[in-house]
């Protein structure tokens, strides 16, 4: 019921305010899909091996786990070993995806959400076009002419986000499409958010914290001497990131 002015006779209208609000918010989760395999010493020394690459990223990192590569092999043993791994090296398992039968039971007991990531299938044929041609909608690009701080997430839910001024460690730059910052990135760039992998990040100068585009990224530990500080774009390549120094 939306807030209503309330008034009695001989006093003034008064406005009922609401003891909350919902709010959406984006924020960075990491995904984990295990092999179709057990969670035994060689999963874990793997594991550690990749931690000690990145070891600041994961702490106290959101995570979901992605069950569909996990195949027959992984049971119920399996997947609450696996969340205790995880717990005991500071991640935080929230949910999963692709989960189904037994596992989507186990998950659903051991606290976790199960997260509808959707289902790809063929395009319908184009039906007849009824009324008048429609304008096709505009990309809903962002441009943000201030500096970005520590803390602050900036969204372009719908296309490409500019930014033009330095973005501070801690914060976080979110597109659909490319991004673009012109100044000193020391901040976080997820481009390609849903799944573009034609995306790009281009920095003026590059010291991020990490850069991903349609979910692969790289940490400072991987980034080349070369393009430290330098004006770089940032390009998935063969599925992995590349970055090229830009004159």
């Amino acid at each position: 019921m939306p807030d209503t002015p309330q008034a009695t006779a001989g006093r003034p209208a008064t406005t009922r305010v609401a003891p909350f609000q919902f709010r959406g918010r984006y924020f960075t989760a990491v995904t984990l899909r295990p092999g179709n395999g057990p969670v035994d010493a060689a999963f874990l020394e793997a594991l550690d091996e990749h931690l000690r690459q990145t070891p600041q990223f994961f702490e106290k990192a959101p995570m979901l786990i992605d069950l569909e590569d996990a195949g027959a092999r992984l049971g119920d043993a399996d997947l609450s070993r696996l969340l205790r791994e995880l717990r005991a090296r500071r991640m935080m398992p929230f949910g999963v995806l692709h989960a189904h039968g037994r596992l989507a039971e186990l998950a659903a007991e051991e606290g976790l959400l199960s997260i509808d990531a959707g289902q790809d299938g063929p395009l319908g044929k184009p039906g007849p076009r009824r009324g008048g041609k429609r304008a096709p909608l505009a990309p809903a690009n962002r441009l943000v002419t201030t500096p970005v701080r520590s803390g602050q997430v900036v969204v372009a839910d719908g296309g490409d986000l500019t930014v033009v001024g330095p973005v501070s460690s801690g914060a976080e730059l979110i597109a659909a499409g490319h991004i673009h910052v012109y100044g000193r990135m020391r901040g976080r760039a997820m481009a390609g958010v849903h799944g573009d992998e034609s995306a790009r990040i281009f920095c003026r100068r590059l010291d991020a914290e990490l850069v991903a585009i349609a979910g692969r990224y790289r940490t400072p530990d991987n980034f080349d001497d070369a393009v430290r500080g330098q004006q770089v774009m940032v390009a998935l390549e063969d599925d992995s990131l590349q970055m090229h120094l830009l004159d």
